[in-house]
C-alpha cells in the first residue's frame, strides 16, 4: 500500500515542523506495526511553502521517499509547487498530483495546465478523484507530460478507459499504474485494485496479463520499490489466485477479461504465508494444497 498523504488525520498540521513530524510519525508507525503483514509506504508529506532543500534531504535520510498529492494542502501557487517538486526530485522523492476537480476542503482543481507546469512523476487519479477532467485535457496530459498515468477505482470509469485508449494509441501502456484513491467519500472499497484491473481488461479490452502489470511492475518501477516483479533478489510478495467458483471463465486471466474477480486463495509476504483464502474475494474453483518441507 502507498500513501498519497495523511490528509484525513483530524487536525492535520499545516506548518512546516508539524508536516515533517506528521510524515515521520506515519512512516515510523507503519514500519513498526504492519496490520496483516502489509507493507505500507506511509509518511508522504503534503507540500509546505516553507520547506527548504535541507528539509527534503533530511526527510529522505529518515526514510520518507514519497510526496503527498500536490494540489492538496497549504501550497496554492502552481509555480511554487513546481519549484518544490523539482527540489524533492533532486533528493530522490517521488511526486504525485491531485488531478481533476476538488475533493476534500484543502484540495483545489488541478487541470492540464497546472499539472504540466508541475511535471510530476505520477499524474494521480487522472480519471478523477472523484471528478475527472474533460477528455481533451486528459489527452493533453497523456501527450504533454512524461509522468505515469494513475487510473483509480474511486474515479470516473469512462475517463479511465479514455486514458487507457490514449496511452495505447501512443504505444505507452508502460506509463499506466493502478490505484484506488481511498479512503474517499465511498469509503475504502474492498478489492479496489482487482476491480480496476477487471475494468481495464473487460471494458478497456487490454490483455489481462498487461492490466496486472499496471498494478504491479509498472507501479514498482515508478515508485522505486523492490517488489511487484517475480525475480531473484526481489521481495517475495506473491498473491495466488484461481478462477471464481461458478464464473463464466475458469481461469484468473479469463475472469478479469469477462469483468469478474478471481478468488484469492493465498498471500505470501516476504515468502511467508499470511492469508489462506480471502474472505472478501469469491469462493475458489480450486483449493491449493500446501506441503510443508521437513
Amino acid at each position: 500500500m502507498i500513501s498519497a498523504g495523511e490528509v484525513h488525520v483530524p487536525g492535520l498540521p499545516t506548518d512546516r515542523i508539524g508536516t515533517i513530524a506528521m510524515a515521520i510519525a506515519a512512516q515510523r508507525s507503519f514500519s513498526n506495526d504492519r496490520p496483516s503483514g502489509i507493507k505500507m509506504e506511509a509518511g508522504a508529506p503534503l507540500l509546505n511553502d516553507e520547506f527548504t532543500d535541507q528539509d527534503f534531504a533530511e526527510m529522505v535520510a529518515l526514510g520518507i521517499n514519497q510526496l503527498g498529492e500536490v494540489g492538496i494542502g497549504p501550497v496554492k501557487s502552481v509555480s511554487r509547487a513546481a519549484e518544490l517538486v523539482k527540489i524533492a526530485r533532486k533528493h530522490g522523492m517521488t511526486s504525485i498530483t491531485h488531478t481533476g476537480g476538488p475533493s476534500i476542503s484543502t484540495s483545489q482543481r488541478m487541470g492540464a495546465e497546472q499539472i504540466l507546469e508541475i511535471a510530476p512523476d505520477i499524474i494521480g487519479h487522472i480519471n478523477g478523484g472523484y471528478t475527472a477532467l474533460a477528455p481533451n485535457q486528459i489527452r493533453c496530459l497523456c501527450e504533454g507530460c512524461l509522468g505515469a498515468l494513475e487510473i483509480v477505482h474511486n474515479g470516473n470509469e469512462f475517463a479511465a478507459v479514455t486514458t487507457l485508449n490514449y496511452a495505447r494509441e501512443m504505444n505507452q501502456l508502460d506509463r499506466i499504474v493502478i490505484g484506488t484513491d481511498s479512503p474517499a467519500g465511498c469509503g475504502v472499497p474492498a478489492l479496489g485494485m482487482l476491480r480496476a484491473i477487471a475494468l481495464l481488461s473487460s471494458f478497456g479490452d487490454v490483455p489481462p496479463e498487461k492490466a496486472v502489470c499496471f498494478a504491479t511492475g509498472n507501479t514498482a518501477k515508478v515508485r522505486k520499490l523492490n517488489r511487484g516483479i517475480l525475480k531473484i533478489g526481489r521481495e517475495a510478495d506473491i498473491l495466488i489466485a484461481c478462477g471464481p467458483l461458478g464464473g463464466a471463465e475458469p481461469s484468473v486471466l479469463g475472469s478479469f477479461s469477462s469483468g469478474d474477480l478471481p478468488s484469492i486463495t493465498s498471500i505470501l509476504i516476504d515468502g511467508r504465508l499470511v492469508v489462506r483464502q480471502s474472505k472478501n474475494s469469491p469462493p475458489p474453483s480450486v483449493t491449493p494444497e500446501i506441503t510443508l518441507r521437513t
